[in-house]
């Protein structure tokens, strides 16, 4: 009985081996994995990878664009038409991770980054946003020196952070934006790599196509600048008693626009602690509101400070 078991499966095996032989298609799909590729030279290869690649690039977009000025959140084909549109200048916003006082989320420079950014490119009209670089220089990483004291922290090495700023102009020369904009939301060695990169890639791509800008008003109208909360306390009347946090009401409600959670609203709440400087972050809805006006004043002057740098004759980044 077992060797007639074995005899009717391989039987059974060997009938649908034949059936599914039967009924593959013809063409290229019947031929084996080093069928036709075996037969092609190294030219021929790289000729036929060039024509798909055409092939592609050509291709209509088959359904509606997003409503984004995010590249990280668009296709290629998104990024594709809207360079064909114009909107050929990309911001490169520079975030960080490190501690912020007891209640924001250490991503804050990035979450204010995803606010304030995309404003920007908005008001501009011409431009997109590239990801945030979501990390900094925040302190000797060895030595654990300023942020790096805090866990959560993370620093790069100002080299390593210089390069990835390089890499991504250098990314996004390649596909045709013809001006760069960097900006950050984070000072210190930060503010320095941006523009030695700025100065780099300016005399390395002069005369061409493609322009690269440091705006360091984009920092100077952050919401822990002067400038900034001077507008938010006499837009709101405001009267903030510091509490020695890393930490401030400006700060606080620019990140609610994206998501409360980050400030731990509820939380906040529940320990009575729904307040930053003695300036109170409820109702959410009204701090929301409060947030999204100074997102807009934000906008308005780094989008006038870019337009102006862009009309300007190509320069190093500006102090």
């Amino acid at each position: 009985m077992r060797a007639l078991r074995i005899v009717i499966v391989a039987v059974i095996a060997g009938f649908a081996m034949g059936v599914a032989f039967a009924q593959a298609p013809s063409g290229s799909a019947a031929v084996p994995p080093q069928g036709r590729g075996a037969t092609m030279t190294p030219e021929q290869r790289a000729a036929a990878a060039a024509a798909q690649t055409a092939k592609l690039l050509a291709m209509e977009r088959p359904i509606e664009a997003m409503d984004t000025v995010w590249t990280d959140e668009m296709t290629w084909l998104e990024v594709r038409d809207a360079l064909k549109a114009g909107k050929t200048t990309v911001l490169i916003p520079s975030g960080g991770i490190e501690q912020n006082g007891p209640y924001l989320a250490t991503g804050k420079h990035n979450y204010v980054n995803r606010a304030s950014c995309g404003a920007v490119a908005r008001k501009l009209g011409n431009a997109l946003c590239a990801p945030v670089v979501p990390f900094a220089p925040d302190g000797d990483i060895e030595r654990k020196t300023d942020h790096m004291a805090y866990p959560g922290t993370i620093s790069l090495r100002l080299e390593t952070y210089r390069a990835v700023l390089t890499d991504m102009a250098a990314s996004l020369r390649a596909h045709g934006f013809e001006h760069i904009v960097l900006m950050g939301d984070n000072g210190g060695e930060s503010v320095d790599g941006m523009k030695q990169v700025t100065q780099e890639l300016g005399a390395k791509w002069a005369g061409g196509k493609t322009s690269i800008h440091f705006v360091p008003e984009y920092y100077e109208y952050a919401p822990y600048q002067p400038k900034l909360r001077k507008y938010a306390n006499d837009t709101f009347g405001w009267k903030p008693v510091n509490e020695g946090h890393h930490d401030n009401p400006a700060i606080t409600v620019m990140m609610m626009t994206v998501d409360p959670n980050t400030v731990r609203v509820q939380q906040r709440i529940k320990a009575n602690k729904a307040s930053i400087d003695a300036i109170s972050i409820v109702p959410v809805d009204r701090a929301v509101a409060a947030g999204r006006k100074l997102v807009e004043y934000r906008a308005e002057q780094v989008a006038a400070a870019i337009r102006k740098v862009i009309a300007s004759p190509p320069t190093t980044a500006r102090p």
